[in-house]
């Protein structure tokens, strides 16, 4: 398993990037608009550790963040989305969002704290259980 980023909600994308970039030291690495999610998302890492980073994600749509929400989700990347998620299901974990896509799901940790799983290299094909299965909770 290979750490990737922490996911954390911004409301001022230029205000976070002075704090981040020009305060904190970090780079942007890249960047992503999506405009169907009406959404923007930078990341940024450190010169030390760059591929360790930090993605903020700017929300276009005006929204109040409350009960840490502001703080997403921890990612890793993983070797085989399908076994990981087996292996958890085996020792009593959750899958709140299963790997339906063959690519991203997501687990809570005790403290409910969102971790994504994401599959190294691109989506595996589509699998059962797992294609069929329903979101349980929230993730």
């Amino acid at each position: 398993m290979k750490y990737l980023h922490t996911m954390v909600r911004v409301t001022d994308l230029e205000q976070s990037l002075d704090f981040y970039c020009n305060k904190l030291g970090l780079k942007e690495t890249r960047r992503m608009e999506n405009q169907a999610g009406r959404f923007t998302l930078v990341y940024l890492g450190a010169d030390e550790n760059p591929q360790a980073e930090i993605e903020l994600t700017y929300n276009w749509d005006p929204e109040v963040y409350t009960g840490g929400r502001n703080f997403g989700h921890l990612a890793f990347q993983v070797d085989d989305i399908y076994a990981t998620c087996q292996a958890l299901l085996d020792k009593g974990v959750t899958i709140n969002r299963p790997p339906r896509d063959g690519y991203m799901a997501f687990i809570r940790s005790p403290d409910n704290i969102s971790i994504e799983l994401l599959q190294k290299g691109g989506a595996l094909p589509k699998q059962e259980p797992w294609a069929s299965m329903a979101n349980t909770g929230v993730w």
